[in-house]
């Protein structure tokens, strides 16, 4: 995405961005998007390596579900998604399912590997290989 996409993306008013800090530090961040009407997206739902396994996932998966459905400063909302894909962690699926989030669709989508391209590390999503022309 090129950047001025995403800077319009980030600073829409009916987009909101939290980060959860430790020790001065961003170790976890959530998107919400609530630029369609009646609908939020769970644009982006992350934790670095350090927060996994330890209750901040849940504790803030909690908070964007509470804010999703809050209608402060925002419509009403009758849908509250997330898409996810196989680049996600492994545990991604099941934990949103654990959330209340069900599964209505499953697709198929071809696109560059972002590892291949620059725009990921190797080192990410280790559960799908690489496959290199």
């Amino acid at each position: 995405m090129a950047e001025a996409d995403l800077t319009a993306i980030l600073t829409h008013p009916d987009v909101e961005i939290y980060a959860v800090m430790k020790d001065g530090r961003a170790e976890g961040l959530l998107e919400l998007d609530f630029r369609e009407e009646g609908a939020c997206e769970l644009a982006f739902f992350g934790l670095t390596p350090a927060m996994v396994g330890n209750g901040t996932g849940r504790w803030l998966m909690n908070r964007a579900i509470a804010r999703a459905w809050s209608q402060e400063g925002h419509a009403p909302i009758g849908r509250f998604w997330v898409h996810t894909c196989t680049l996600d962690s492994p545990q991604a699926l099941n934990f949103y399912i654990r959330s209340g989030f069900v599964p209505v669709k499953r697709q198929v989508e071809v696109f560059d590997d972002p590892r291949l391209t620059g725009v990921l590390p190797d080192t990410a999503a280790p559960q799908v290989p690489i496959l290199r022309a």
